[in-house]
């Protein structure tokens, strides 16, 4: 029995530091020209495996389930989450690639990400191995295609057993698909504002999320306060002033701590403060996974 399985994108993350500056909500790059880069990095993604080993990290056993190729990257991020103790249960499919994600960083540390999900959008729900799929926690992030088919079919099947479903859906799928099949279903949804925005265009962001089906909705908001709802109360946590060297993976960050303090019992409070101390310690260092922190919850 699984604690938690988190099922969603794995990608080869590079990291392309540059010199230029944002102008307003933009930093552009000029046509035809060649712009030098000052640092390049390689780092293993997605938020599926973000998420898997920041939860494997905390103690906990942890399940993955997303689709690999079967060039280098895909042997290379199965080496990683057998290291991480995070067992794989997803598909391997030989003929395709994996994903891959371009963070292009500005000098004021913020950044815009290019994403190919590759073979991450072709699970099919028949590759499931169903009786292997024996868990607490069903963690969910985004993913589209086939792949986004067979988390609902999963979640609903699952949800009849029992168990617990978490869910971080990123802006391009509430554009792209109708949530409503898994938020039904959900026991916790995590969301930034602007993403919650998108599903609640008007009145209480909090008290329209809940009305949607989670059980417990919260909603991050960068550097200003963290706010959540569980149908009775409003929660609120102001975050710290930490030095940030690269935001991302910080949502999966967040997310995976506060799922994590609430399958091991912990109050909302208590799984706000989690989550916060997760995301503040990512944010500090490039790479997604690099500084998880490892602290065994269920001692």
């Amino acid at each position: 029995m699984f604690d938690v399985i988190s099922f969603g994108s794995a990608a080869t993350d590079v990291f392309v530091e540059t010199h230029l500056t944002e102008k307003g909500k933009f930093f552009s790059y000029p046509v035809g020209g060649k712009i030098l880069i000052k640092n390049l990095k390689f780092d293993i993604g997605g938020g599926g495996t973000n998420t898997s080993v920041a939860f494997a990290r905390f103690g906990l056993k942890t399940g993955y389930i997303g689709k690999l190729g079967g060039d280098n990257n895909g042997k290379n991020i199965l080496q990683m989450l057998e290291k991480e103790n995070v067992e794989f249960l997803g598909k391997i499919d030989e003929k395709l690639i994996g994903g891959y994600s371009i963070i292009l960083d500005s000098k004021d540390r913020d950044r815009t990400i290019l994403t190919y999900k590759g073979v991450n959008n072709n699970l099919k729900f028949s590759e499931l191995k169903i009786k292997k799929l024996k868990t607490k926690w069903l963690y969910l992030s985004s993913i589209l295609g086939e792949s986004f088919e067979t988390q609902k079919k999963l979640v609903e099947q699952l949800h009849k057993k029992g168990v617990k479903i978490a869910f971080n859906p990123s802006s391009y799928l509430i554009k792209e698909k109708n949530l409503n099949p898994i938020l039904k279903f959900c026991d916790v949804l995590v969301l930034n504002k602007e993403e919650a925005q998108m599903l609640v265009p008007k009145g209480d962001l909090l008290e329209g999320l809940h009305s949607l089906g989670p059980k417990i909705a919260v909603i991050t908001d960068r550097d200003k306060k963290i706010s959540a709802y569980d149908g009775n109360k409003k929660y609120f946590l102001k975050p710290h002033k930490v030095k940030v060297v690269e935001r991302t993976g910080a949502g999966d960050a967040f997310a995976s701590g506060f799922v994590a303090g609430q399958l091991v019992g912990k109050s909302i409070v208590e799984s706000l403060k989690l989550g916060l101390r997760e995301s503040e310690e990512e944010i500090k260092y490039t790479g997604t996974k690099n500084k998880l922190l490892r602290i065994n919850l269920k001692k």
